[in-house]
């Protein structure tokens, strides 16, 4: 009976007996080499990959590459498996390097799976070389088949010899259609692959395609009896980067844990199978210098040759790292000269580093961070000199870098302030004290930042060599410091010492951290809007709000326009104040930072403006809103903005008593601030006003600075209320020509001297202030001047002009067919409202009463994007209710 053979595609075929069953050293053939591999029950298959490998039938040539482990024998032999045409499957191995057993395998590769060769091909009979009329015969056979072979040629990395590659690469040629060639290997085949591409004739998958992706890691795991959630695998994917070995190896060792979802999250890798696998299969084949190259690059995240040669003290990085990559040694090239270890493999290195080199680990990270300053990349440059444990030389990099404005900025604060954080007490330079100067003023530690600040300067003398940048870092310190303080003065001096410095410090370096500059103005800014300066504030934080810088300066310009913004509602303009304040919190949503940025000034003036406008509900919400954020406790402009708006919003709801108590900044400042006092002082005699004591009210605005007109005007209300005409009248006389006092100002001036007319019995002058006062006020939707005013207003704004003027806004106006009168309707916000399509998907739905529930079920999102879309349009409409959100928007047109 003849001898027969199972083929790769599962078919039982007859092995021809005409030609010998041995190579021609005179070994048998091992059969075990033709045999396609053994799928195990854990194999998951992946049918975009099948789908892939299922074009290597249209073309010539088809390639498998990527590193051990990857899963490319299993894919190619799942592949052939379900192939309906002869499928020679051939193991290469170490000794097939000479040309004439290579070919006598393949051609008893070729004759196991049916497509036999002929009497005329022969079979070599040397081991060290194959005649060219062989492999001429064999092409033409080939080319000469109806149905064309298949011919998988498994781990070809193991072949080195060009020779061969140029043979195969002829057959193949020659073959024509008779021949699909598959390679499945670790390294890039010598084969003029660029030509087959630029042909179409090469189907080919590679370590990036072999990658499991979340959603088959989970279904890989399933096949080892575990359960894993896909964020939870998504996060193994990524430790991993979907390595097939990676995984199945260690959810082979998670079965075995008692906890297989914790195992996973938090396996050592250097303690595990995976580690045996990476050493064994990657690092332990290298020479002796590669070896020591990729232990040492292990403490980096990435890097270059001359970076990997900086760590090594040799030169040949470069050809070291490029062959790694080609060879798929779990070196990743990034591109533009960088690379990156495979994460798993960089884990397991670093812990092989710690045992065949013990204490050398400190010292490549202080190479790696002298070498990554002098080329300029700062943040690298901290982390390793960090981890060198070398902080005179990290604080001393941010310093002199100008950087230490980036400690205060929102981009990289949280992960400079962790990295400082392990800095002890024996790190000794003004460096770093002015890094932990700076780490407790931003954390508004006054006691701890003030001392380490002075500590700083005192080293830092005029005769100490290149200090411009500690001292410049100073300089915006001392201005910060002026700030929490509430010291304009000093605010001042350190601003003129910063001009000084700045001519000293290379320009390049200004140009870099534009963060350093505008922090330094906002701060300057706010010191002189709590002076009392109105203007000078104005000037530093216009420029300020204007820094170039993009994302770096994102936080001090949301700072300048919230300071910005308040500047406009103390002088009485409430829409440029509201436009100002919305514009802040947009400016951080456009590069996508967290919101909000703590000191919570523009939602104070929101809230304000509210109180102005009579949102009395709104004004609260934006209230209780502040009150969560993380308040800067030593702030005297926001503690002072937030006094003045919880106590306005006291005495509109006839909380006299409570509104004096709020009345006060929560702060103590080295300087009292003009204004911040004129508006307590306000407050109480208001108080004292509403309680029926009128001269004690008038007593109490001697207190009170008419610097400001707003200020001057509020006290000319009281005085009014009180029954001092006159004086009321003298104050608002005595506001200076040309003040910029917007309509909040204006308005309420207007009425105390319509009220002082008609009183005077010249009811023609006084309505013809309140005709005006109604004109400004109706831009603005400033009901609180005429709801303030009394009795006295009532009658005028009964007469046919004036009613007319009010109605809609201030007086209820004609209803709606069928539409109940809403007494306290809210006006549309003066900046223009967009809202994304999602956005008015969730909006609509909102004004149908559908709960968050349902709306998320109704779009196919999850509760949790429908709480964002809600929290983008409450802020958007400036409201913080659903049914003020439905009303606004219809009152805008957007529903």
């Amino acid at each position: 009976m003849a001898e027969t053979y199972e083929n790769a595609g599962g078919t039982t075929v007859p092995i021809v007996p005409a030609v010998p069953y041995a190579d021609p050293q005179g070994d048998p053939f091992l059969r075990t080499r033709f045999a396609l591999p053994a799928r195990p029950a854990t194999f998951l298959r992946r049918q975009r990959l099948v789908q892939h490998l299922d074009q290597a039938l249209g073309t010539p040539l088809a390639l498998v590459n990527g590193p051990a482990g990857a899963g490319k024998t299993l894919l190619a032999a799942d592949w052939a498996a379900g192939l309906r045409q002869p499928v020679a499957w051939l193991t290469v191995e170490a000794g097939d390097r000479r040309p004439g057993v290579f070919w006598a395998y393949v051609l008893q590769a070729l004759r196991a799976c049916g497509a036999s060769a002929s009497d005329v091909v022969g079979a070599p009979a040397d081991a060290s070389r194959v005649d060219r009329k062989l492999l001429a015969a064999l092409a033409a056979e080939l080319n000469e088949r109806d149905r064309p072979v298949v011919l998988v040629l498994d781990e070809y990395d193991r072949m080195t010899d060009p020779e061969v590659t140029k043979q195969l690469e002829f057959v193949l040629h020659h073959a024509g259609r008779g021949l699909h060639l598959v390679l499945v290997t670790r390294t890039e085949p010598l084969l003029p692959l660029h030509r087959y591409r630029a042909a179409g004739e090469l189907t080919e998958i590679r370590a990036a395609e072999l990658a499991f992706t979340p959603e088959e890691a989970v279904a890989l795991l399933e096949l080892h009896g575990l359960s894993l959630p896909v964020p939870a695998a998504s996060a193994l994917v990524d430790r991993t980067r979907g390595w097939a070995a990676g995984l199945r190896l260690s959810a082979l060792a998670a079965r075995e844990s008692a906890d297989p979802e914790l195992y996973l999250k938090e396996f050592d890798a250097d303690r595990s199978t995976v580690a045996d696998f990476l050493l064994a299969e990657v690092l332990r084949g290298q020479p002796e210098e590669t070896q020591g190259l990729l232990l040492r690059v292990s403490v980096l995240e990435r890097f270059s040759p001359e970076l990997a040669n900086a760590l090594t003290l040799r030169t040949d990085a470069e050809p070291i790292l490029a062959g790694l990559h080609r060879d798929n040694a779990f070196v990743e090239y990034l591109g533009h000269s960088s690379y990156q270890l495979h994460p798993l493999f960089r884990e397991i290195l670093r812990a092989h580093l710690r045992v065949r080199l013990p204490g050398l680990e400190p010292e490549l990270h202080r190479r790696a961070a002298r070498w990554l300053r002098r080329s300029g990349f700062l943040p690298e440059t901290l982390a390793h000199g960090a981890a060198a444990g070398d902080w005179d030389f990290a604080a001393g990099a941010l310093v002199d870098d100008l950087a230490i404005g980036q400690l205060f900025t929102g981009l990289r604060s949280d992960d400079l302030t962790q990295l400082f954080s392990h800095m002890g007490p024996e790190a000794r330079s003004p460096a770093t004290d002015v890094v932990r100067a700076a780490r407790d003023l931003s954390r508004h530690d006054l006691d701890h930042g003030l001392a380490r600040l002075r500590l700083a300067q005192e080293q830092l003398t005029d005769d100490a060599p290149d200090l411009a940048a500690a001292q410049l870092s100073c300089a915006l310190l001392e201005t910060l410091a002026a700030r929490l303080t509430g010291c304009p003065p000093r605010a001042e001096r350190a601003a003129v010492a910063a001009d000084d410095l700045r001519q000293e410090v290379p320009a390049h370096l200004l140009d870099k951290h534009p963060e350093l500059t505008a922090l330094l103005l906002t701060h300057l800014g706010s010191a002189r809007l709590w002076a009392g300066r109105f203007e000078d504030a104005r000037a530093a934080l216009t420029t300020a709000a204007a820094a170039p810088g993009g994302a770096s300066t994102v936080l001090p310009r949301e700072d300048a326009l919230e300071h910005l913004a308040l500047l406009d509602y103390l002088d009485g303009w409430l829409g440029r104040a509201e436009r100002k304040a919305l514009a802040a919190v947009a400016e951080m949503e456009r590069v996508g930072l967290p919101q909000p940025s703590g000191s919570g000034i523009g939602q104070l003036v929101l809230a304000a403006v509210a109180v102005d406008r009579h949102e009395l509900g709104r004004a609260q919400a934006l209230l209780d809103e502040t009150a969560r954020l993380p308040a800067g406790t030593h702030d005297p402009v926001p503690a002072a903005g937030r006094a003045l708006a919880t106590a306005r919003l006291l005495l509109v709801r006839g909380k006299a008593r409570a509104a004096v108590d709020a009345a006060a900044p929560d702060v103590s400042a080295v300087v009292a601030s003009p204004w911040a006092t004129s508006r307590e002082a306000l407050v109480t005699a208001a108080a004292h006003l509403a309680e029926g004591r009128p001269d004690a009210a008038a007593e109490v605005l001697q207190g009170v600075s008419v610097d400001q007109p707003g200020c001057a005007v509020e006290a000319a209300a009281i005085q009014l209320a009180a029954g001092r005409t006159g004086a009321a009248i003298d104050l608002l006389d005595g506001i200076r020509a040309g003040s910029r006092a917007g309509p909040a100002v204006t308005v309420r001036a207007a009425l105390v001297r319509a009220q002082a007319a008609e009183g005077a019995g010249d009811t023609a002058t006084a309505r013809r202030l309140v005709a005006h006062a109604l004109l400004d006020a109706r831009r603005e939707r400033l009901r609180r001047p005429f709801l303030d005013a009394g009795a006295w207003l009532r009658p005028l704004l009964a007469t046919a002009p004036l009613h007319e003027l009010a109605a809609g806004w201030l007086a209820p106006g004609s209803p709606r067919h069928g539409e109940q009168p809403r007494p306290e309707a809210l006006p549309p916000p003066l900046v223009a409202v967009e809202l994304s399509g999602r956005e008015r998907d969730v909006l609509e739905r909102l004004a149908r009463m559908m709960s968050t529930e349902e709306v998320a079920a109704d779009l196919y999102v999850s509760v949790n994007t429908v709480k964002t879309h809600l929290k983008s349009v409450y802020r958007k409409l400036a409201v913080n209710r659903r049914g003020d959100a439905v009303r606004r928007a219809r009152d805008l047109r957007l529903l």
